[in-house]
């Protein structure tokens, strides 16, 4: 296999209405840590060693995330790992979160929610197995 010459990435862009707002929720309800917080921005992250950290940005005239329509059926810019994928689910119903339906493909399950602005995120992992790291697609 040859070697990429990318190891990870460092940040994911949200687009927010209220960088505070949205802050307090994604910790509230995700468990993520502010690391710190500007007029323009919150900077979250997972609890550590992750390397790759939320960045919460205030935009004007916010709108949601949308990705193109596309024939492979995805619907959103990436999917986050979950440490047990029905334990997250039931987690964000039971914090009045928009979920979609779990669904399944091949050795993956996955489901959609939405942050109170409105953008889709996505929680993917294979089926049996926690904290794994292996691509996930995207449900419709």
């Amino acid at each position: 296999m040859k070697n990429s010459l990318l190891k990870g990435v460092e940040g994911v862009f949200i687009p927010v209405k209220n960088p505070a707002v949205s802050a307090e929720w994604y910790e509230r309800v995700l468990g993520f840590s502010l690391v710190y917080m500007e007029e323009e921005a919150a900077v979250m992250e997972f609890s550590s060693p992750w390397e790759t950290v939320v960045c919460l940005v205030k935009t004007p005239n916010h709108q949601p995330m949308s990705f193109p329509k596309n024939s492979f059926g995805v619907g959103k810019y990436f999917n986050f790992i979950p440490t047990n994928l029905d334990v997250v689910y039931q987690v964000l119903k039971e914090k009045n979160v928009k979920v979609g339906a779990i669904g399944g493909e091949g050795r993956t399950r996955f489901f959609t929610f939405y942050d109170p602005d409105g953008n889709p995120l996505g929680v993917c992992q294979k089926w049996g197995e926690t904290r794994d790291r292996g691509p996930c697609p995207s449900n419709h």
